[in-house]
């Protein structure tokens, strides 16, 4: 059986290459909460801790449903560790999410 789903990013704001804060919703129960923003710290060690965030929005006039995209995962290289939806990444990279 898949995961559920702990979260689903939508947005992402970096600086010097870097991701800051994403916008996200998180999963309560059998809903979702309005959005939140998640800093780069909260984020890595949620997904530490298991938990399933991936890329995704949210359909205009039907709750809690999303349009889902891939997977985030932390990619580690060299001593740093990323957040990223490919493995083979260089640096903090969400793709297809949109910078706000």
């Amino acid at each position: 059986m898949a995961k559920k789903i702990d979260g689903v990013i939508e947005a992402a704001r970096y600086k010097n290459g870097q991701i800051m804060v994403v916008r996200a919703y998180e999963r309560r129960g059998a809903t979702y909460s309005d959005r939140v923003l998640l800093d780069r710290k909260t984020l890595l060690e949620r997904l530490k801790d298991g938990q399933k965030f991936v890329i995704g929005s949210r359909e205009e006039l039907h709750a809690s449903t999303f349009k889902i995209g891939k997977s985030v995962m932390i990619v580690k290289q060299d001593d740093h560790e990323l957040l990223a939806t490919r493995e083979n990444a260089t640096r903090d990279e969400l793709e297809e999410t949109p910078f706000f």
